[in-house]
């Protein structure tokens, strides 16, 4: 009897002419001829042939079968010649559970990729609610598209884009923007969004099966998630406290405090030299030290606020995106009802118009500068949350077939779109400020020239139809035009100011400068103040919660994924740890420890990261196979437009991009703002030596990782499942857990092939076409199917079985 008969169908067609079928069912146990049932149907495609099969031979065979069978049968007596055929089915079963469900539960990819859309629709349903049990999903499409614009649209687009269109030419600076969005933006975000719904892992498990060397980009977001977690979860402190401090009439920043002694009561200096919004800024609510090098100790009152920021981001992450997913619904909807309602109410006060105006005066000249276009790469790569981990994370909870490119197009445009929305509120409140500081300018200075008529200013030089009473913008202007022209040489020595409006809208604020200080002071003079301070800094918490989310499942997912924690006590422990290193941030001098979090841990490292992940996925991955991944997952074939970026154009620009960054940092030493206590300003210092060697930490720190796991990878000092790491492959958008490791050949060779979802009929089987006894140890390639290690058969290639006629069956 020949070694295959085994696994072959019989060639006689009536069973009581023939014993074969009966030693068949004999030699070959239930799971074993199922199994090879599935192949060979799922191989051929023929389901004529598996239903006239299952007629003949569904009648499973077993020990009590034996005993019923008359005792003169041959066919219990007879002896097998052949013990390579015993031994091979004894291999066969060597792996093999006894439970029942165990069958059910091994990894067993075969068939052709020809069949691939015949076996998608014969397997339906069951594979897709095994795949929701094995991983969480989102409970809707609007959720996940919910959860990436929170994630995406952050306070960067309310303080940080506003600030860049004034400074680089007004409305000119959306042109380089938009244009850099498309080119660098949606590519790279389709890109993350893509292989994290394609290999439904975190960020560490997708880039380690996507090249095992890169897999410390994977630690690396992790990384720098968490740093960027630590400061940002203090400016929601911050929030917080202004928030809770809202709730008064008149507003505590409204003027400036008294100070009362034995003798009289006087305005506090420091507020008088500066303004009443900027003192409650630095004294009242940060108590500020005048350098890095004095700590001064814990702010109780920042201490509380960082301790309930990061208490609602627990209980916000504590399920995952269980419980993540419905806070999405308030903090991700919450931002657009508030810059909708406060951009009705700037248009309906004074001077806004004048905002948007400047707003929307374009600077062409200014767009010839490097520097403009640099500055908009660098916003358009922060703004979508590119490198942190979280894009990935939220888009591996998708089913496979979801449209991600959809989304990659419409989160990013729903974010430039926010941005110019919170640009337009801030230029209309910012035009409202300067006409209230602009008139103040002119009745000061009005006072001045009243008091030096007939001394050192000729009435004369006044126009008869100036009224000092009540003297607008274009009489004051229209007096010191006069003025200057006349006292061209004595002007100065008057100390009279200019009064334009223009200049007061050129002074560029952002970061918490415009938040805590320009916008605060701006709402100070909106009828019912305390209302608006509510939704202000209301909204400023909810932008910040969902970034905070976005962030926190970039550390939590690839952990989850990686080392098979409790996601209830990672996520615990996470904040627990974040709000103890976070003290650092709440004592007097913490503000000048989040400038320097936000200048060093985050820029270059997430530079690396990004310019990292296009690398590995369309120079070693390869943007072919990446294509074929696409048009499998999503049922098309991508633009060719997103080859020729990922292949060419991001890499390039990402390179210029660091390449200026790091030159930057180098002409410009590091330096941060101080406040100054007796001046009543800010003043630039740089960092003392020990801040220094904390920069450069950093920015190591963040990046340790990529060195790290390439060089271990390449002296082979640690496999794909060492120091607890489990691997995973796919089927069909399925994570199945393997419990050995690839070959060191595989790794060089196809680092992903799993992640095309291969089968073994598609690569070369390590095996030869006939099983047949071991008499020495296998070797790690004798163990791998398909080039990795996995629980299952290891299975000959159908291809060298020949066929048979369909008469035989």
């Amino acid at each position: 009897m020949c070694h295959t008969c085994v696994f072959k169908p019989p060639k006689h067609t009536r069973r009581d002419t023939n014993k074969t079928s009966d030693y068949y069912f004999l030699l070959v146990p239930y799971k074993v001829r199922l199994f090879f049932w599935c192949r060979f149907i799922m191989t051929k495609g023929r389901l004529r042939n598996l239903i006239q099969w299952f007629t003949r031979f569904s009648h499973p065979i077993g020990k009590k079968d034996i005993f019923q069978m008359p005792k003169n049968s041959k066919t219990v007596k007879r002896e097998i010649d052949d013990d390579e055929v015993t031994e091979s089915v004894k291999d066969l079963l060597s792996n093999e559970d006894t439970g029942e469900d165990s069958f059910k539960k091994s990894s067993l990819t075969v068939g052709d990729v020809s069949q691939k859309k015949e076996r998608d629709a014969e397997e339906g349903s069951e594979e897709e609610e095994e795949e929701e049990e094995e991983r969480p999903a989102w409970s809707s499409k609007l959720q996940y598209i919910l959860a990436q614009v929170g994630f995406s649209v952050g306070l960067g687009n309310v303080w940080r884009f506003p600030y860049l269109c004034q400074k680089n030419g007004g409305g000119a600076y959306l042109i380089p923007y938009l244009i850099l969005l498309v080119v660098i933006g949606i590519p790279l975000f389709f890109l993350e969004l893509a292989v994290g719904q394609r290999i439904r892992r975190g960020s560490i498990g997708v880039w380690n099966y996507i090249s095992p060397r890169f897999g410390g980009i994977g630690f690396a977001s992790c990384l720098v998630c968490f740093f960027v977690a630590l400061y940002y979860n203090v400016i929601i402190g911050w929030s917080l406290f202004y928030f809770s401090q809202s709730f008064q009439q008149p507003l505590p920043w409204h003027e400036c405090p008294l100070v009362k002694n034995q003798t009289n009561t006087y305005v506090e200096p420091e507020c008088e030299k500066s303004s009443a919004t900027t003192f409650y800024w630095y004294r009242v609510a940060l108590d500020i030290s005048d350098s890095i090098s004095e700590g001064g100790g814990l702010n109780w009152k920042m201490t509380l606020c960082l301790l309930f920021a990061w208490t609602l981001v627990c209980l916000a992450m504590i399920k995952g995106i269980q419980s993540s997913g419905k806070v999405m619904y308030f903090s991700s909807l919450f931002p657009y009802v508030v810059l909708i309602c406060f951009l009705v109410r700037a248009f309906l006060l004074k001077g806004s118009v004048d905002g948007i105006a400047h707003m929307f005066t374009p600077k062409l000249e200014i767009m010839l500068e490097t520097k403009v276009w640099r500055e908009a790469a660098t916003q358009v790569f922060f703004a979508l949350g590119l490198g942190f981990g979280g894009v990935i994370a939220f888009s591996s909870y998708n089913k496979r077939d979801n449209n991600c490119h959809f989304d990659a197009v419409l989160v990013s445009f729903i974010n430039f779109f926010t941005s110019v929305l919170a640009t337009l509120v801030v230029f209309a409140v910012l035009g409202f400020k300067a006409n209230i500081m602009n008139a103040k300018c002119v009745e000061m200075n009005t006072k001045k020239i009243d008091d030096l008529l007939g001394k050192e200013i000729n009435p004369s030089l006044i126009p008869h139809h100036i009224n000092f009473s009540h003297v607008s913008p274009e009489d004051y202007q229209q007096m010191t035009t006069i003025i200057r022209g006349v006292m061209e040489n004595d002007y100065p020595r008057l100390g009279l100011a200019n009064c334009d409006i223009k200049e007061e809208l050129n002074k560029a604020v952002q970061g918490t400068g415009l938040a805590f200080i320009a916008f605060t002071e701006a709402m100070t003079h909106f009828p019912a103040s305390p209302f608006w301070s509510v939704m202000f800094f209301l909204m400023l918490v909810n932008l910040g919660l969902g970034s905070m989310f976005g962030t926190i499942q970039g550390i939590l997912t690839p952990i989850v994924d990686t080392f098979k924690v409790r996601k209830e006590y990672l996520t615990v422990g996470c904040c627990v740890l974040a709000f103890g290193i976070g003290l650092i941030f709440v004592q007097r001098s913490g503000n000048y420890f989040v400038a320097m979090f936000d200048d060093y841990s985050a820029t270059l490292p997430l530079l690396i990261v990004v310019l990292l992940e296009n690398i590995a996925v369309a120079w070693i991955y390869g943007t072919e196979k990446f294509f074929e991944d696409l048009k499998d997952m999503l049922g098309f074939t991508p633009y060719r437009f997103y080859y020729y970026m990922w292949k060419f154009v991001t890499p390039i620009l990402l390179i210029g991009l660091l390449v200026t960054s790091i030159i930057q940092l180098g002409l410009s030493p590091p330096s941060y703002s101080a406040w100054n206590q007796q001046m009543a300003q800010e003043q630039s210092l740089s960092y003392p030596p020990w801040g220094l060697a904390v920069c450069i930490s950093l920015v190591v720190l963040a990046m340790l990782p990529v060195p790290v796991v390439f060089i271990l990878r390449c002296l082979n000092i640690i496999d794909e499942n060492a120091g607890g790491l489990s691997t995973v492959s796919y089927k069909k958008g399925r994570i199945i857990k393997e419990t050995t490791c690839r070959t060191r050949e595989d790794e060089e060779g196809d680092d992903a092939s799993l992640l095309q979802a291969k089968t073994p009929s598609e690569a070369p089987s390590p095996m030869p076409s006939n099983y047949r006894k071991q008499s020495s140890p296998p070797s790690s390639a004798d163990i791998t199917l398909n080039g990795n290690c996995g629980t299952g058969y290891v299975m000959p290639n159908i291809t060298d079985i020949p066929d048979m006629p369909e008469s035989d069956l």
